[in-house]
């Protein structure tokens, strides 16, 4: 049996370089820190398409192994309301950096990797006759005059390095130009096409590895040595764990392939052995970080987040196979209850599962249902350390760190905003959550052109297969003048109609 077992979905390869940060990281104590502080230190962890119920966090899976997350989550407060503000990656870092919805820098799909640049959106030149709406051409890089997260905490004394997958511009877009000191292994966009050793760029080489080591193996080591180095020094760290899983191509461990193998039941949703072996694999990396805090005495003085950019994907790839071992056709994984995944503005695309973990400080073993959204996490963690943000800064995103103590969230209001066609998403949408009521907008869907309108109750309808659109006309008006002033305010580029479709004159039909 073959050590390396893929799924034959391949994303564009971005080059990998080390930059300024050239190699792995080294362990010698930083005699250069100079101010003290008595700030915790701060790991973020996000994961790529890890879904809601990818985990053991929500009762949600049988499948799926994830111990080290379990630990984790444990220690303090798991969030079962936690929101991105987009359905795909790039748009979701963009607001975790800013605090701000991605519509305000044209980032609105998962294309800011490279390729020229481009720091406005704006509607394609020409759309295909089949079609609708004229989709948006999304900005591609995240401007360098955005103030960030990472930037706010240097200006109060943290060591910053940020470890693994960015995708949100190569230099002079790459975590340097955005508040980091270190930046593993400095590359643009997303990992390549395999996530085992051998790699075949050959500046990862430069990472300390065996054959076979799986990536998240190898760069958790890494954040390992940045917490050793920064653990004893007179500066607190902030560690930006970013994974390049569970992302495709999906790659696993022949040992994980072959433990999830035997455990597969073909009539459970979730049965994807490779990619269980990811999930196994992400896990590792989770222990090896906590393992590294613990030996370096710093676990109760760190701060620590989880959550993923967006939701687990259910539709790539939808009937390939997994290879001769498996000779099947094996979907991703399944968000359920949640609808849908990764690519679509349904619960499955922007739940994602989430934890605040400060163990003596936040309450351990506790959990919450308040609303919480990825641009609310620049704010929340100012107020958690303590540190003040600038009095000229303007954002999106809210403190709620009320709500990790057992409080109310003031955020009754989510935006979002995907005006792209892809994956599980049918055509250009935006959506709008207050209360209990969300409201979808496709743009220009129906046959005439005119937007197709959808509006779940989400406490009575959890799984969103009721469209109440038509039964409550005056919470769709209300509700649409929402999101037509999140669009105004965060001057979002619009979809438009398509010319070249021929159905214009046809009567107004839904079409789902």
């Amino acid at each position: 049996m073959k050590s390396l077992i893929p799924f034959t979905l391949f994303l564009s390869t971005a080059c990998i370089v080390f930059g300024k940060n050239d190699g792995p990281v080294d362990a010698t104590p930083d005699s250069s820190s100079v101010a003290s502080s008595s700030k915790p230190n701060i790991v973020f962890i996000l994961a790529d398409d890890l879904g809601w119920s990818d985990t053991t966090l929500y009762g949600t899976t049988q499948y799926y192994e994830t111990p080290h997350i379990q630990a984790l989550a444990d220690r303090g407060v798991l969030l079962s309301q936690a929101y991105t503000a987009s359905p795909v990656c790039s748009p979701t870092r963009a607001s975790i950096m800013s605090g701000n919805w991605p519509a305000r820098y044209g980032l609105t799909q998962a294309r800011a990797g490279g390729g020229a640049v481009r720091l406005e959106a704006k509607p394609v030149e020409k759309e295909t006759s089949n079609r609708t709406t004229r989709e948006l051409i999304t900005a591609n890089r995240f401007p360098t005059d955005v103030y960030t997260l990472a930037e706010f905490l240097q200006d109060n004394g943290y060591s910053t390095g940020h470890f693994g997958k960015w995708h949100l511009g190569a230099e002079p877009y790459s975590p340097y130009e955005h508040g980091f000191d270190v930046d593993v292994p400095h590359t643009s966009g997303g990992f390549g096409n395999n996530f085992l050793a051998p790699w075949s760029n050959s500046d990862l080489h430069k990472l300390p590895h065996k054959e076979g080591d799986h990536i998240e193996d190898v760069m958790a080591l890494e954040a390992a040595k940045f917490i050793e180095k920064h653990a004893n020094g007179n500066q607190p760290f902030f560690l930006n764990y970013w994974a390049f899983s569970i992302h495709s191509p999906w790659y696993s461990k022949e040992s994980y392939a072959n433990y999830f193998l035997e455990k597969r039941d073909p009539m459970n949703p979730q049965s994807n052995p490779i990619y269980a072996g990811m999930v196994k694999s992400f896990d590792d990396a989770i222990g090896t970080i906590v393992e590294a805090l613990e030996a370096a005495g710093v676990m109760e003085d760190t701060l620590i987040v989880f959550t993923s950019d967006n939701g687990g994907n259910t539709w790539g790839p939808p009937a390939e196979k997994t290879g001769p071992v498996f000779g099947a056709d094996i979907p991703g994984t399944c968000n359920f209850p949640l609808r849908d995944g990764k690519g679509s503005l349904y619960e499955g695309g922007v739940r994602v599962p989430t934890a605040f973990i400060w163990p003596n400080k936040l309450p351990s073993g506790s959990s919450t249902d308040e609303v919480f959204n990825s641009v609310d996490y620049f704010p929340t963690i100012a107020a958690l350390i303590e540190a003040e943000m600038p009095e000229e800064l303007s954002i999106d995103g809210m403190d709620l760190s009320k709500i990790l103590f057992g409080g109310k969230s003031d955020r009754d209001e989510q935006f979002y905003y995907y005006p792209h066609y892809s994956g599980m998403n049918p055509g250009p949408v935006a959506g709008v959550r207050v209360g209990e009521w969300k409201l979808l907008r496709y743009f220009h869907a129906n046959l005439d052109q005119s937007h197709l309108i959808e509006l779940y109750n989400l406490n009575n309808d959890i799984i969103e297969k009721q469209n109440l659109a038509n039964r409550y006309p005056d919470i769709v008006e209300r509700l649409s003048m929402k999101l037509d002033g999140y669009l105004k305010d965060t001057k979002a580029a619009l979809p438009l109609p398509n010319p070249a479709y021929p159905s214009q004159k046809l009567e107004k039909v839904q079409w789902r």
